[in-house]
């Protein structure tokens, strides 16, 4: 889309109303880019575990105008000013887990993803890295409650509207739910999941979503 065909706010009229800031906005992350679509860094953490059993830990949510339209991902979230994205996904695995780990503990990045969505009736896009951690027995354990969740108190007003559960999932048991529809981001989730559990080979994916 042309300047010309912005809205004199920025805005690419069609694809964003002009309360989304309301919407999808509360801290200040995203700003409009040359298209019209508001923008943000993101960082995110794929954590995985070997024991009992090979598994990632994946947030649920869904969105907050349409139920029915639900996925999971990795836990992470947008990049604070005078954050590092290392920094934004140490900071994003702790409040939306529980788990603490030192940035140092982060491997990568081992994703670099150019993503665009819809979220709360708004278009948007990220720009994305994603840093490994395999965590050990006790570490991926650290949080969880009795039934099985991740500590949820770092979750933000927005996150507890938006998010539905915490959860290591078993590789084999993620398999057989994208078998049957369930949808996570990024698609490649799966197949990155089993390459990254056996360690990184240096070389980062790079991920884009749209055309």
């Amino acid at each position: 889309m042309s300047r010309a065909e912005l809205t004199p706010d920025g805005r690419d009229p069609q694809l964003v109303p002009d309360n989304w800031r309301e919407l999808i906005d509360p801290a200040g992350e995203w700003h409009l880019d040359e298209d019209g679509l508001p923008r943000r860094r993101g960082a995110r953490v794929i954590a995985l575990r070997t024991v009992p059993s090979p598994a990632i830990l994946l947030v649920t949510g869904h969105d907050r105008t349409d139920a029915d339209h639900w996925w999971s991902f990795t836990p992470g979230g947008g990049v604070l000013e005078g954050e590092t994205s290392r920094q934004a996904a140490a900071r994003e695995l702790a409040e939306e887990t529980g788990i603490v780990l030192d940035e140092g503990a982060l491997t990568g990045p081992v994703v670099y993803r150019d993503s665009r969505f819809d979220f709360n009736l708004v278009t948007v896009r990220q720009d994305e890295e994603l840093f490994l951690a395999v965590l050990d027995a006790e570490q991926a354990e650290a949080t969880a409650g009795a039934d099985g969740e991740m500590d949820r108190s770092g979750w933000t007003e927005l996150e507890r509207e938006v998010l539905d559960s915490v959860r290591w999932w078993p590789l084999e048991e993620l398999d057989a739910a994208v078998g049957r529809g369930m949808v996570v981001y990024p698609p490649q989730l799966p197949d990155l999941a089993r390459e990254l559990v056996t360690g990184w080979n240096g070389v980062a994916w790079s991920i884009k979503e749209w055309d």
